[in-house]
């Protein structure tokens, strides 16, 4: 069995090594090597952002697993018939996400970019406590992330509202409580109950620019945006006039159209907007790496595995 890795971004060495010591100790004979052009065929790979010859050239690849949970950067090329494109289900992520999203809500929910502002100049002073019930957070996308994400703001006591492409039963997702919405029809509704607003879709045609004026401006008076998902959701030139406006009280964004952010852009400096270099949530190699060691097990013995993607919907 020959396995590759290719990884934009990600230092090869530490994954081989891993692979190999997972495969063995699952009793997996392979032979694993970074993909280069003209390499012999291979049965799985391991990518990130990979390029259309490695899919053109390994023809009798068995799965293709993505190392992290979009796979924007591989449904853009042109897929092979046939090759199983598998995402991570979690690998350590989605604890990350939920991490980030209640640092970014609660920062913003209890002042806290306030104080700093005011900390910095010396100045001493107490604000209104707010009330939860005043501030229902919306998640736009409910798979393993958004899942995640609503169970810990839920723990907060704060109301959560969901939005899917097709209708998703909370007490299906365990999620009791939650409201949940779908569809075109369903996105009106969703926004006008959301004061803050949280983005963890796919980045597919049909989600591109979802965050946009119209749908922003569709949250309720002073909302708050927090994009975790891909620059590609949010028109960026949208967001500043909303803010400014004072419909939007501000944003939290961790990624961006272009990345690296570029030095000036107006993202940057703008007083309410704070910027992360998209890390929100990291691959973790060792979890990842047992985590796709065990579905080549379970593939190599004939045996379904989560984390199907379809290439034509993107998720």
């Amino acid at each position: 069995m020959n396995i590759y890795f290719h990884g934009e971004d990600f230092r090869p060495e530490p994954w081989l090594s891993a692979l190999r010591n997972a495969l063995s100790g699952a009793g997996i004979q392979a032979e694993v090597a970074v993909w280069e052009p003209g390499a012999p065929p291979g049965d799985y790979a391991l990518v990130w952002a990979p390029p259309q010859r490695l899919l053109d050239e390994q023809t009798r690849l068995k799965a293709l697993f993505n190392l992290g949970a979009g796979v924007d950067a591989i449904t853009q090329l042109r897929f092979p018939p046939g090759l199983r494109l598998v995402r991570l289900d979690d690998a350590g992520m989605s604890a990350q996400m939920a991490e980030y999203v209640l640092h970014a809500l609660v920062r913003h929910f209890r002042e806290f970019d306030a104080y700093e502002a005011e900390a910095a100049q010396g100045h001493w002073g107490f604000r209104k406590p707010r009330a939860r019930q005043d501030w229902p957070v919306g998640i736009l996308g409910l798979g393993v992330l958004g899942q995640r994400v609503a169970r810990a703001v839920q723990g907060l006591d704060f109301p959560v509202r969901g939005w899917s492409r097709s209708l998703r039963r909370a007490e299906d997702l365990g999620l009791p409580g939650v409201q949940c919405h779908a569809g075109r029809d369903g996105l009106p509704a969703f926004l006008a109950a959301s004061k803050v607003l949280v983005c963890l879709l796919p980045l597919t045609p049909e989600t591109q620019g979802i965050l946009n004026r119209e749908t922003l401006g569709q949250l309720m008076p002073g909302g708050y945006l927090i994009n975790v998902a891909r620059g590609g959701h949010l028109v960026e030139e949208d967001l500043i006039p909303l803010i400014d406006s004072g419909h939007l009280a501000g944003a939290t964004l961790d990624v961006f159209r272009q990345e690296p952010l570029p030095s000036g852009h107006p993202f940057w400096t703008h007083p309410k907007i704070t910027v992360t270099p998209h890390t929100a949530a990291r691959t973790l190699r060792d979890e990842s790496v047992a985590q796709i060691v065990g579905k080549i097990a379970r593939l190599e013995r004939g045996e379904p595995i989560a984390g199907l993607v379809d290439p034509v919907k993107g998720y």
